[in-house]
């Protein structure tokens, strides 16, 4: 038997902290508007959604780090867009990205959401930021209302 339906169910006195790149911004700011949709429709007050923004997604573990261990956040809700460009930079950024962001959820035990795009070209980005393929905001918003509820259960 399962503890938890899937369906997720807002918890009126947690926090969720959304963390989103400054880096591509019409991508994020659409990752950042399906996030912000999902929680509302849920039932998330706006005052318990901080919006945090950093420079690139290079730096978007540190600040999660940083609220992680400052407590207070039910969940983190990483945003953001890594395209692969002509060298290297794309596999360190955006694997450095997603293993940091995992580190964090582990170390810390909160559910830390990755909503951070790794894709070959922008229109790639542009179908999952509100395009043809959804809005990867709202899919992890989704899940960290999910999560929040199960950590709760458990």
């Amino acid at each position: 038997m399962s503890l938890f339906s899937g369906e997720p169910r807002p918890i009126t006195d947690a926090r969720y902290a959304l963390l989103a790149s400054r880096w591509n911004p019409r991508i994020v700011d659409a990752l950042i508007d399906g996030a912000l949709c999902a929680l509302r429709e849920h039932g998330v007050a706006d005052a318990a959604i901080d919006l945090v923004r950093v420079p690139g997604a290079w730096e978007i573990p540190q600040a999660a780090a940083k609220l992680a261990h400052a407590g207070g956040c039910a969940a983190i809700i990483a945003l953001g867009c890594v395209v692969r460009g002509d060298t290297r930079h794309y596999e360190h950024v955006a694997d450095g990205c997603a293993q940091g962001l995992m580190r964090i959820a582990l170390e810390h035990r909160v559910p830390v959401l990755n909503g951070v795009l790794a894709v070959e070209r922008h229109e790639d980005a542009q179908a999952r930021a509100g395009g043809a393929r959804g809005n990867k905001g709202e899919e992890v918003a989704l899940a960290a209302l999910e999560m929040v509820t199960l950590w709760r259960q458990l």
